[in-house]
């Protein structure tokens, strides 16, 4: 307090409004001292659990990658063993039906059918079941893509599946984008594949492509006039082995439409659907949109 003494007072009032303005701004050193060290605290500690998140990510990722091995592995597993055994069913049950069919009853030649048909449904959920699972770790190559192409070339292949239907088509532009050509293709031949064969009942079938764009997003859709869904069960549309018709009715494994949201996932999209039954349904997918479809007007 040697300044306070020094300094030229001429009374004691002021030299104790002095005196109480040092102790002041002393308390306000103290407090903003004491806030620091809080402040260093909170971050030594902060600093101490992102490192521990960083090793549990770390392990995490570890985990991921052994995970992913072992259903490598399992793929490889169910590519080469099951199809074996599988082939020796379907070859011997062949034989048995070329060779030996005057020895067989009517009865036994359509169990026997039954026996190949079987085969056959178990290999092709084998190959989607590959198919789901390649995907996550299917290197992704990016390019623009011509979606009112790819449509068109999509439906036309597909119409040759089925021959002596009435089709009819009814695209509207669709803007370009950015994504893998291959994989979107996939996208395209499920959701066509679909509405072509949900239509199967319809005297005249129509498919509806089309899109919109929302908030810098490509909306694309693909419609039909089918056999449609009850929509309490959309949520179960896009899961592994989720059907909501018999394969009595409609051939299928289940495992296309999932397929289609994984493909779209990765491409940082979104799918829903909309139906009523035997009045149709309706697929979307959403899309980022490229800048050169900004302006681009579609419905």
């Amino acid at each position: 307090m040697e300044q306070i003494k020094d300094y030229p007072v001429k009374d004691e009032k002021w030299s104790k409004i002095l005196e109480r303005k040092v102790e002041e701004r002393t308390a306000d050193l103290v407090k903003t001292q004491e806030a620091s060290l809080n402040i260093m605290a909170d971050l030594n500690q902060a600093k101490e659990e992102l490192e521990q998140t960083n090793k549990e990510l770390k392990k995490s990722l570890l985990e991921l990658e052994a995970a992913n091995k072992e259903l490598a592995a399992f793929s490889y597993s169910v590519s080469h063993d099951l199809r074996a055994p599988l082939r020796a069913i379907d070859g011997f049950s062949r034989v048995l039906l070329e060779d030996y069919s005057a020895k067989l009853d009517e009865e036994g030649r359509r169990l026997l059918g039954i026996i190949r048909e079987s085969t056959e449904k178990m290999s092709q959920l084998i190959d989607d079941i590959l198919a789901l699972s390649r995907l996550g770790r299917k290197e992704m190559r990016l390019s623009k893509i011509d979606m009112d192409k790819l449509a068109k070339e999509v439906f036309e292949e597909l119409r040759v599946t089925a021959s002596g239907r009435k089709l009819q088509l009814e695209l509207k532009e669709l803007p370009p984008v950015q994504g893998d050509e291959g994989m979107i293709r996939q996208v395209f031949v499920n959701l066509i594949g679909n509405a072509i064969k949900f239509t199967s009942h319809k005297e005249k079938a129509v498919i509806g492509i089309g899109s919109k764009i929302e908030e810098k997003k490509n909306i694309y859709y693909v419609k039909d006039n089918g056999v449609g869904f009850d929509m309490k069960y959309v949520d179960k549309l896009f899961g592994v082995f989720q059907r909501l018709h018999t394969e009595e009715e409609f051939e299928g494994t289940g495992v296309g439409l999932a397929i289609v949201a994984r493909i779209i996932h990765r491409h940082g999209g979104q799918i829903w659907a909309e139906g009523k039954v035997n009045e149709g349904a309706t697929f979307y997918f959403s899309l980022p949109a490229t800048p050169s479809s900004y302006n681009q007007n579609t419905s």
